[in-house]
């Protein structure tokens, strides 16, 4: 692409990361905070250049990672737990 500005490539990477939808990583991270989501982490991996990387799935990588798919999850009420609902 032939960018040598930093603060340029900075912004280039702040506005690909907004479009995947990945975090930015943090270097001064602390290990009590939950995994990083699993396409920045993907993403990460892929980075690196090789046979191995290169055939590397997204589902490939979370299975051997053993990280957990971080959709959300509904839960239902307990059974003694009313639900309690108004008329607007």
């Amino acid at each position: 692409m032939g960018i040598t500005d930093f603060e340029d490539m900075k912004v280039i990477s702040r506005h690909t990361r907004e479009l995947l939808g990945i975090e930015e990583p943090l270097f001064r991270r602390t290990i009590t905070l939950p995994y990083r989501d699993n396409i920045g982490l993907f993403l990460e991996q892929k980075g690196h250049t090789g046979v191995k990387s290169d055939s590397l799935t997204l589902s490939e990588f979370v299975q051997a990672a053993g990280l957990q798919d971080y959709a959300p999850k509904v839960t239902a009420p307990e059974k003694n737990e009313a639900l309690y609902y108004t008329e607007p």
